[in-house]
């Protein structure tokens, strides 16, 4: 894990990232809504890198003391290589610097890595959502008390 940067995004680093984002990454927003919101000044957005290349990214949407995770996203190619943990344990550390009580977010019920992932930082489920996903899966919703 100690080679692995993580930094804020900018729109060079959308630019590299954005003709690849739907083989490089999983099911993904489409380019235009991604762009918007990195363009959101309620949202704070970060790269993870290795070598220069972006293997990872995350964002979060915030609201004055809540902030709403709208991503978490490792290249296929480069997973289980603590890319989600850095970058998770990076946007949790925005929050407490920032003044921020409660962090939400959406996961698969079926993305039991993510899921495993979230419990390690001690979010907790506390609802669901059922055929949030294009496909029909359900959500949990997930949340963490800073």
């Amino acid at each position: 894990m100690n080679n692995i940067t993580i930094k804020q995004m900018d729109i060079s680093d959308f630019n590299k990232i954005k003709q690849n984002l739907l083989s490089d990454f999983d099911d993904f927003w489409s380019i235009n809504t991604f762009e918007s919101e990195l363009k959101s000044q309620n949202s704070y957005y970060i790269i993870a890198e290795i070598n220069d290349e972006i293997v990872g990214f995350a964002g979060l949407k915030y609201v004055l003391d809540n902030a709403d995770i709208m991503n978490i996203v490792t290249k296929k190619n480069k997973r289980n290589l603590g890319i989600g943990y850095k970058l998770l344990e990076n946007l949790i550390f925005f929050c407490n610097k920032n003044s921020i009580n409660q962090l939400t977010l959406e996961v698969n019920e079926k993305n039991s890595p993510a899921i495993h992932l979230y419990e390690k930082f001690n979010f907790k489920k506390i609802s669901t959502r059922n055929n949030y996903y294009q496909n029909g899966d359900t959500a949990i919703i997930m949340q963490l008390d800073l």
